[in-house]
């Protein structure tokens, strides 16, 4: 692909470094410049050379880019394309990293003058550790990357920004906005709701002998509720915005609770142990799709 004059990564943290590395590592950028709210952030990724140079305002940042990628949290991330069109040079192209593309991309879509372009993406990536201190060049290779479209994207803009996630070493796949909201709802959301729900009610049981019960826990709970340790900020974001799909979703698993709960309560093992089985074979399913 053709490389970009001047990126602009808004949010320095673990999706924005890792992109940053993996695009100089791949000269898919001539000059990476970096924004956020921390100073000392910006100073330290410009002295790991993950960015070539960074601001906290917003004008001085994105002024003479072709390419932004919004890396902030996605309940900002609109309200930063708003405070950044006035300063962006025609014929830029905006993408995103936000996990929830529906009701954002009709919003940022909305907002696009005829000089500028904006294409939605989503690289599925990362994990529960933040920062740019966690950050990796290799921690988009071989990841998928859903890219969604509208109506109103224009041919050049699409092909270009799908080379450029192609071009970081990443699978990518091009989905419907809400029908993304729906899949990911399920197979993200839902889980780290279920993990937040999880840990605060194990944290809460106590025993007439102990108050405290996390520590002597063996290697099970660690392993199903590590998305527990995630960003709270980013998450509360992605809750609110694809609140529709995540209420349906959470409705959906409390009734697969209860209907174990049920089964529980009147002893009905034989029920039990084929659903406890079907749970076997969907995650050997997970497993060899993740292999």
């Amino acid at each position: 692909m053709k490389p970009f004059k001047q990126m602009t990564i808004l949010g320095v943290g673990l999706i924005g470094a890792s992109l940053a590395q993996s695009c100089r590592q791949r000269q898919l950028v001539k000059t990476i410049v970096g924004f956020g709210r921390n100073a000392a952030n910006l100073k330290k990724a410009q002295a790991m050379n993950v960015i070539d140079s960074g601001s906290t305002d917003l004008k001085t940042a994105v002024t003479g880019s072709d390419l932004i990628v919004l890396c902030t949290p996605v309940g900002v991330l609109a309200d930063r394309v708003r405070e950044m069109l006035p300063f962006l040079q025609p014929g830029c192209i905006i993408t995103d990293a936000g996990s929830v593309k529906g009701p954002l991309v009709e919003e940022i879509d909305a907002l696009m003058p005829d000089s500028i372009d904006y294409v939605g993406a989503h690289p599925i990536a990362g994990g529960e550790q933040s920062g740019l201190e966690a950050a990796s060049v290799d921690l988009l290779t071989g990841a998928k990357c859903i890219i969604t479209p509208t109506a109103n994207t224009r041919a050049e803009a699409l092909q270009r920004v799908t080379e450029f996630w192609t071009g970081v070493g990443m699978q990518t796949l091009t989905m419907d906005s809400h029908e993304h909201d729906t899949i990911f709802g399920a197979l993200s959301h839902l889980p780290h709701v279920v993990a937040y729900a999880l840990m605060n009610t194990v944290a809460g049981v106590k025993t007439d002998n102990h108050g405290e019960i996390l520590s002597m826990s063996g290697g099970g709970l660690k392993d199903i509720t590590r998305i527990a340790s995630s960003d709270p900020v980013m998450w509360r974001d992605i809750c609110l915005k694809n609140k529709r799909p995540v209420v349906t979703l959470i409705n959906q698993f409390q009734e697969t609770l209860t209907n174990i709960k049920t089964l529980i309560e009147q002893d009905q093992g034989d029920a039990l142990q084929e659903t406890f089985a079907n749970a076997n074979v969907h995650r050997g399913k997970l497993v060899e799709t993740n292999t």
